[in-house]
């Protein structure tokens, strides 16, 4: 159930913030290490992103670790988080020291030895200017954090509903996501039959097509 929240909390955000690549499916089957999988199929090939565009990405990452924590408290919230926390750390990383969009540490590229970890390697500025985009990177993580916040809490009715829609068949498509965010009732998924749904009381999982694959940009949870 946790899993079905997670993902639902991904989905949920991607679709409230402005310019986010469509869903185009969520899904709590394990594949790998993730425990479930939100997959964003992109309208065109892009080859470039406006900070309003990287925001609303950094707001989708914290969706998960939000309903988590929205549902079970801080207690409740678990390390499935950690590869998005991990991601949104150094987006947001690269648009202070890459990308030039912060407007405090201006358009300077702060160059860093890549082969360690952000913040470890051999910097090319002072001291003073490290702590200064540590701040910029921990002042735009709150942002998109509180943003995707508000917006969960404002929407609590609809993770509950994509939480049993996540449940009831494993895996849904952007029409039940359509459905959900409109407050409707939710479809089938496509080739979905209900004599699947065997007797044991455990949800059936979706016919799957041969040409299903794993595309867009998934945010998994390790």
């Amino acid at each position: 159930m946790n899993t079905a929240y997670h993902e639902a909390g991904h989905a949920i955000i991607g679709r409230l913030v402005p310019e986010h690549d469509p869903v185009h499916k969520v899904s709590i089957i394990p594949r790998g290490r993730a425990l479930g999988v939100t997959q964003y199929l992109p309208e065109e090939d892009r080859y470039s992103s406006s900070r309003r565009q990287l925001t609303s990405q950094l707001c989708s990452l914290f969706g998960g670790r939000i309903a988590e924590e929205l549902i079970g408290g801080i207690d409740g919230v678990t390390t499935g988080a950690s590869n998005d926390i991990e991601r949104a750390t150094q987006l947001a990383r690269n648009m202070v020291t890459k990308w030039g969009l912060t407007e405090k540490m201006g358009p300077i590229l702060y160059g860093e030895d890549e082969s360690q970890g952000p913040g470890g390697g051999n910097t090319h500025y002072s001291e003073d200017t490290s702590r200064e985009i540590d701040q910029e990177v921990r002042d735009i993580l709150n942002r998109a954090y509180s943003t995707a916040e508000k917006l969960l809490e404002e929407n609590r009715d609809i993770l509950e509903a994509m939480k049993d829609a996540l449940m009831e068949y494993e895996t849904i498509d952007a029409d039940q996501v359509d459905d959900l965010m409109a407050r409707r009732k939710v479809r089938p998924p496509h080739q979905w039959d209900d004599s699947d749904s065997g007797s044991s009381g455990g949800a059936a999982s979706p016919k799957k097509s041969p040409k299903d694959s794993n595309i867009g940009g998934p945010v998994e949870d390790l």
